[in-house]
C-alpha cells in the first residue's frame, strides 16, 4: 500500500515547500489568462471524467473522478485497488481499505483545492507557465501555505469548453521532487451528481495481531 499512497499524492497535501520546474520557460503573467480559467471554474458546477495517475517511476493507475464545486470530489480507482480519495465539501479523505485507515485534511490544504474553491484568488496564488494558441499552463501556490505544495492545471484552448477551455490534467511536485501527473480524458461537464457520490463506507480496522 505505499506505492498507492505515493500516487495518491495528487489530492493529498504535500509535507514541505514545492516548486515546478515548468516544461516551458516563465512568461509575463497576464490578466487574460488567469481571468479565463476564474471564467473556466465559475463555469463547471459538475464534471465527470476517466483519470489515470502516474507517479514519477511510471507507476500509474487508473480510475473515474467526480468533481462538484464547491468543495467535493471522489476518485474511484480501478477495480482490486483498496483506495478511495473523497472530499466531502469540508475535508478531503483517503480511505486505505487495506489497512482501515483513514486520514483527512482541510481541503484547503490541498493543493487541489484550487479546483474546488468557488472563487480561487488566482492573482494572488497563481501564475501563467505556457500559454501558446493551443495549450494554457497555470501554477498554482500559495505563498502563504508554500507547505501545501505546488499544481499547474494544464488546459487545451477549445472554443466548445467552458469559458474555452478543457481541463487536460494537472501536476503536483513536492520540495523531494516527488511528481504525481493526472490526465483526464472523456470530461463531461455540468451533468447531473448527486451529493451522494461524495459519502464513503468507514473501513473495517484489522484487529492487531
Amino acid at each position: 500500500m505505499m506505492r498507492l499512497r505515493t500516487l495518491a499524492l495528487a489530492a493529498a497535501p504535500v509535507a514541505a515547500a514545492a516548486m515546478l520546474v515548468p516544461q516551458a520557460p516563465v512568461v509575463a503573467q497576464a490578466a487574460a489568462p488567469l481571468t479565463q480559467v476564474a471564467a473556466h471554474l465559475r463555469a463547471v458546477s459538475t464534471m465527470v471524467a476517466s483519470f489515470r495517475q502516474t507517479d514519477r517511476k511510471g507507476r500509474a493507475l487508473t480510475g473515474t473522478m467526480t468533481l462538484k464545486r464547491p468543495g467535493k470530489l471522489r476518485f474511484q480507482y480501478q477495480k482490486g485497488v483498496p483506495l478511495l480519495i473523497v472530499a466531502d465539501g469540508r475535508k478531503l479523505n483517503m480511505i486505505d481499505y487495506e489497512t482501515g485507515r483513514v486520514d483527512g485534511w482541510p481541503i484547503g490544504n490541498s493543493p487541489l483545492g484550487v479546483l474546488l474553491n468557488p472563487n480561487p484568488d488566482l492573482s494572488r496564488i497563481a501564475k501563467v507557465v505556457r500559454n501558446d494558441s493551443q495549450t494554457l499552463l497555470v501554477q498554482a501556490r500559495d505563498p502563504r501555505k508554500p507547505e501545501f505544495g505546488t499544481i499547474t492545471l494544464g488546459f487545451a484552448k477549445v472554443g466548445s469548453g467552458p469559458a474555452g477551455l478543457l481541463l487536460q490534467g494537472w501536476t503536483v511536485v513536492d520540495a523531494q521532487n516527488n511528481r504525481t501527473v493526472v490526465k483526464l480524458s472523456g470530461q463531461r461537464f455540468n451533468v447531473p451528481v448527486a451529493d451522494s457520490a461524495f459519502t464513503f463506507q468507514k473501513p473495517v480496522k484489522r484487529a492487531k495481531a
